[in-house]
């Protein structure tokens, strides 16, 4: 199921990727650590993709994968409606080269603002069967709020990776990062990366620097991986207030959304 324009009419041809796949060795979709790269990806009418990397790669065919893709390149300052278009788009591997990946859709939905503009379902696809408990996140153990990272003042979105059966989720996040690589992020507790952070606190974190970089190869250079575990800053912990402070400063545009009452507010330490 679909609507009759492309993702290419919403993206065009060619923009940077961020890809997630679990490299199950034994052949199956076992929710493991994810595979991520960056890469070029060039869209076709068929909402195929070409995923074309600058290095070697470790997929196969007949592999699930995940590929995030957003038109944030270039793109300095945003408002409340948060203008752009992103999708996590659920993919097969199709063909496979050296560094030249072809991928047909299985299920996506693209965003744009708060409403879906486009989606892609194919023909018997339902999405897996998530049989894992929930569970509580472990609280911060902070007990200060960090030096915000003056490096990351005008990089306002990242895109985060979490574990959803079959193959990785994806989506852009604000975030507030802080010295010695605290990070910082802002849902509500319904949504989906929210569920999926409750089934596995492991996530990672893609910073790219792509707001001032428009060149491929330079966003690959700057692009920083973060292997995390989640941590919740409860809406009655001393160091909340002054955290989604720190948040509306760097990211003013979504201060209505970080005063929510309903939203959780998550610290995101990088793994031992």
């Amino acid at each position: 199921m679909g609507n009759t324009l492309s993702l290419q009419d919403y993206l065009g041809t060619s923009l940077p990727g961020v890809v997630a796949a679990y490299l199950d060795p034994s052949g199956g979709d076992a929710i493991t650590e994810p595979w991520i790269a960056l890469c070029g990806v060039e869209l076709h009418s068929d909402n195929s993709l070409t995923l074309v990397f600058s290095e070697p790669h470790a997929l196969q065919v007949d592999q699930r994968l995940t590929v995030h893709l957003d038109d944030r390149t270039g793109v300095a300052e945003y408002d409340a409606d948060l203008g752009v278009h992103r999708t996590s788009y659920k993919g097969l591997v199709e063909h496979v080269g050296k560094r030249r990946v072809i991928v047909t859709p299985i299920d996506y939905e693209l965003w744009y603002s708060g409403r879906i503009v486009s989606r892609y379902r194919a023909l018997g696809y339902e999405h897996p069967h998530d049989t894992r408990a929930e569970q509580p996140l472990p609280l911060t153990p902070l007990t200060a709020v960090p030096f915000p990272d003056v490096r990351e003042t005008d990089n306002k979105i990242g895109v985060m990776i979490t574990r959803a059966p079959s193959q990785p989720h994806t989506t852009v996040m604000a975030f507030l990062s802080c010295e010695d690589d605290h990070l910082f992020c802002v849902t509500y507790p319904h949504s989906f990366k929210a569920q999926l952070l409750r089934r596995d606190h492991h996530c990672q974190f893609v910073i790219d620097r792509r707001h001032r970089l428009q060149d491929l190869a330079a966003i690959s250079t700057e692009a920083q991986l973060c292997s995390l575990l989640a941590h919740q800053v409860p809406h009655d912990h001393p160091l909340f207030a002054p955290l989604r402070d720190a948040f509306i400063a760097k990211s003013p545009w979504e201060e209505s959304f970080f005063r929510h009452p309903q939203v959780e507010l998550y610290h995101l330490l990088p793994q031992a």
